[in-house]
């Protein structure tokens, strides 16, 4: 479950009723897919989407709050209510947007976050939302994408109730609780499984041409030691391994795919005999995996070369507060002068 220290009393919110009366030329759509932070986040950077509010929904008891929620006790499920410019972006857009950030065959919960509460639900408001809702779902149970079906039900829009304040924009709030909680939940790492080869993917970045080559071509290319990190979740011996001390500056590769990493502008002295890093170079090319409790950090891999990194903690130095603690043997090394000839030259203003 999401564990939040909450500084700052509970916001009395307003309830927005399934039949309120929108501003003028906008829809309204109401997704659950598990944490609503983790949903209310795709929504919030998606062209034509007015706003992204997440809230309760789906039960009986009037003005719920987290506390209530979470428990299991109300039957309300987190979910987000979506107001959109149906000239910009289309109820069948926003909702195949949806089926992309979840696991719609879990009917227990969602990745970490067991209950109820956190199963999926899409709420429709009129009959066209319900037959796209229907259709949409229809078609993914039959793509053979899944190799269970799809228990994500299609329900009428009841009242929505706009969570704690606390709550709204998580994701820019508490950055640093966000990415970790994100990261340990598993919830990347099944998007990318699921969809990653899909020609319409979950992210807009360009993938760069980065992919994993067979294992056969691995063991050939890899040295011992950095096949057994990235392909077999090996661990490298601290203070002996070829980046831990490193301070030229440059760009660290994944040692598989080649796609962009780690920058030595976030690195920083650790102390614990491997690279320890502030932030991701680019974050779409890290994904978190599940396993493993936070106190001893949640492995992190790279997105296209599927390879074994490392760790994230939440004991870095500001201004993230994170340290991701990584293998040498997952890393090659490419420092600034030779950016541009390496094709990396995209890079070279973090150096100015």
């Amino acid at each position: 479950m999401k564990k939040i220290i909450v500084g700052v009393a509970i916001v009395v919110v307003a309830v927005f009723s399934a039949f309120d009366t929108d501003a003028e030329g906008t829809e309204k759509a109401t997704f659950a897919g598990g944490c609503f932070w983790c949903i209310e986040v795709p929504f919030d950077k998606l062209p034509g989407v007015i706003s992204a509010v997440s809230g309760y929904t789906g039960g009986a008891l009037e003005n719920p709050t987290y506390k209530k929620v979470s428990s299991g006790s109300t039957r309300h499920l987190e979910a987000v209510q979506i107001t959109y410019d149906p000239k910009k972006v289309s109820y069948e857009e926003l909702i195949n947007h949806f089926w992309r950030q979840f696991d719609p065959t879990d009917e227990g919960g969602s990745f970490h976050d067991r209950g109820h509460q956190y199963t999926s639900a899409v709420f429709y408001y009129n009959e066209e939302q319900r037959a796209i809702a229907e259709a949409t779902k229809t078609a993914l149970d039959q793509s053979g994408r899944f190799d269970k079906p799809i228990v994500t039900p299609i329900r009428p829009a009841v009242s929505f109730y706009p969570a704690e304040e606390y709550h709204q924009d998580y994701y820019k709030k508490s950055t640093v609780h966000y990415k970790i909680y994100r990261a340990g939940s598993g919830r990347d790492r099944f998007i990318e499984r699921v969809w990653g080869n899909d020609p319409a993917p979950q992210s807009a970045a360009p993938t760069g041409g980065y992919r994993k080559p067979p294992i056969a071509e691995l063991r050939e290319k890899l040295s011992p030691l950095q096949f057994s990190v990235t392909q077999e979740d090996d661990t490298e011996q601290p203070f002996d391994n070829e980046y831990w001390d490193n301070e030229k500056p440059g760009i660290y590769l994944d040692i598989v795919s080649g796609e962009p990493l780690f920058s030595s502008t976030h690195k920083f002295k650790s102390g614990t005999g491997w690279p320890s890093f502030t932030q991701p170079l680019v974050d779409d090319n890290i994904v978190g995996e599940t396993g493993g409790l936070f106190m001893t950090g949640r492995e992190v891999r790279s997105k296209h070369g599927d390879s074994h990194l490392g760790h994230l903690f939440g004991d870095g130095p500001a201004p993230t507060g994170l340290r991701y603690c990584i293998n040498s043997a997952s890393l090659r090394f490419v420092e600034k002068e030779k950016l541009e000839a390496a094709g990396l030259g995209e890079h070279l203003s973090l150096f100015e």
